[in-house]
């Protein structure tokens, strides 16, 4: 009798479970997200860790990823590619719920997140509602989820070169049931926390709106992050959003280390800024994929030191922070991520240590994340800015030219300070000077 009941429980326990399978995919998928404001992030490209089953590398790395000091992980598209028309580009997507040979399997997808997961990080996905491959099933069964030309025929997004995609029709309710219904499939079947969503600026409000409502409660009660590859303010506050890219401040970085004043980058941030809702933040990076293709960081900045200097000046001053997988290893060559990339991980181990204790100590010092910011005497050649929180306040100074130059100490000469990179006390000085691409970050005494 006792063996009849034991086993009637075990049935009964698997049907309950049966009835109620986005409750036990939401407990093997449990996951707390950091605040959006101590987001510290880390892009993948799959082209970058192997020719094939990148997926598998990419969980191969993952204790060098953490050490860094990351806590969440996007991973660029992963689907099947376009082959019609192709350019072999990631964001020409075949099926939005499959995974392309190149990369692995869904399965090694789920091992990847679990992997994540159980490393502390989140993984959010390159998700790309503005178009698809022309060999998507939607051409062919649903001609009207597209946009037409006056001859009728679909069309390539206007105003671009994406000749590989075909531009989709926001107009159509039935086209956008299925876009959210696709990007609810990696939420509730493969425990994703979340999206970084290509050219945002590109789809309707409302849908963004209406697809972030119904994603965020699908999720629950575990909570997702939901980042914008875009500029538009409306589209992001009123969208949903919780981070947007900070278009503008990287212009202005690049700017700034070929040549114009460092005043440009306060300027920049306080334009990004206005009108931002608490709690809304703009990522900040000195490079990624798109930048990565032209050239890489240590030579857009100048050199290596300047690229140093240059995610300084992007992390510490107002914003997520963003590394792009290779910046760490000082990857010299561009990388064209429409096709394999080999890099050396074992390259420059001391600039991987930098970027390392850098992160450390933006996620030490929350001032550093979340801190008021105020401008410290910036001229041409220094960006100097204080970040003050529940009394800590924290000097940060960068030579953003590749030049010996004077540090405007006016205000700040006589200050007692610990050099948090080093450890060491000392006071700040009359006419210090900062070499080339020199940075300083300073905590007051």
């Amino acid at each position: 009798m006792k063996h009849f009941l034991s086993i009637s429980a075990l049935v009964l326990s698997i049907l309950l479970a049966a009835c109620n399978p986005n409750k036990q995919k939401a407990d093997n998928n449990e996951f707390k997200l950091p605040e959006v404001t101590d987001i510290a992030m880390y892009q993948v490209n799959p082209r970058v860790f192997a020719p094939e089953k990148s997926l598998n590398a990419v969980a191969a790395r993952i204790d060098s990823i953490k050490a860094l000091g990351v806590n969440v992980i996007w991973v660029m598209p992963i689907y099947p590619i376009g082959e019609v028309k192709s350019k072999n580009s990631p964001y020409s997507i075949k099926d939005y719920k499959a995974v392309a040979p190149e990369f692995g399997t869904i399965d090694d997808f789920k091992n990847l997140v679990k992997v994540c997961h159980e490393h502390g990080m989140a993984i959010i996905l390159d998700w790309v509602a503005n178009h698809t491959a022309w060999d998507n099933a939607w051409v062919k069964e649903h001609p009207d989820w597209y946009t037409h030309d006056k001859k009728g025929e679909i069309i390539f997004p206007e105003n671009t070169d994406w000749t590989d995609v075909a531009d989709l029709n926001y107009d159509n309710p039935e086209m956008r049931k299925a876009m959210i219904d696709a990007m609810k499939f990696w939420i509730t079947e493969v425990g994703i926390d979340g999206f970084r969503c290509d050219v945002a600026d590109s789809v309707p409000t409302d849908f963004w709106k209406d697809a972030i409502d119904q994603l965020r409660k699908a999720a629950a009660p575990r909570n997702i992050v939901m980042l914008a590859e875009g500029n538009d303010k409306k589209n992001f506050v009123d969208g949903g959003f919780d981070m947007n890219y900070a278009w503008d401040f990287k212009d202005a970085v690049i700017a700034t280390f070929k040549g114009e004043s460092a005043k440009k980058l306060l300027e920049t941030d306080s334009a990004e800024y206005a009108g931002l809702p608490e709690g809304k933040v703009k990522l900040r990076f000195t490079t990624n994929h798109d930048e990565a293709t032209k050239e890489s960081p240590v030579v857009l900045y100048g050199n290596e030191r300047g690229s140093m200097a240059a995610f300084v000046a992007t992390s510490m001053l107002h914003g997520g922070l963003l590394v792009y997988g290779s910046q760490e290893v000082g990857y010299e060559k561009p990388i064209n991520f429409f096709h394999y990339v080999p890099v050396n991980w074992m390259q420059r181990p001391e600039l991987y240590q930098e970027y390392q204790q850098l992160i450390k100590v933006y996620n030490e010092n929350a001032a550093l994340r979340k801190g008021k910011m105020a401008d410290a005497g910036t001229n041409d050649d220094v960006l100097l800015f204080t970040r003050t929180l529940d009394g800590e306040t924290y000097i940060i100074a960068v030579n953003v030219h590749n030049k010996l130059v004077p540090m405007p100490t006016k205000d700040l000469a006589g200050t007692n300070v610990t050099d948090v990179m080093t450890g060491k006390d000392g006071t700040i000085i009359d006419k210090t000077s900062l070499k080339p691409y020199e940075y300083r970050i300073w905590k007051k005494k």
